[in-house]
C-alpha cells in the first residue's frame, strides 16, 4: 500500500540511472580495452613473424 503512494525524487532516479550505466559500462570498457590490446600484440606479432621470415630468407640465400 505504501508503494504505490511513495513518491520518486528527481535526484533518485538519476543516481539509479547513472549507477545502472556505470554498472554496464564498466565491464564493457574492460572488455573493450582487452580486445583491444590483444589486436595490437597480434599485429605486432606478425610483423616480428614476418621481420624473421626474410632474415632466415636472407641467410640461407647466403649459403
Amino acid at each position: 500500500m505504501y508503494l504505490l503512494q511513495a513518491g520518486f525524487n528527481g535526484g533518485d532516479i538519476l543516481f539509479q540511472l547513472i549507477m545502472f550505466i556505470l554498472l554496464l559500462g564498466i565491464p564493457a570498457a574492460l572488455l573493450f580495452l582487452f580486445l583491444a590490446l590483444m589486436k595490437k600484440r597480434k599485429s605486432r606479432l606478425d610483423r616480428i613473424e614476418k621481420k624473421l621470415d626474410s632474415l632466415l630468407k636472407e641467410k640461407e640465400s647466403r649459403r
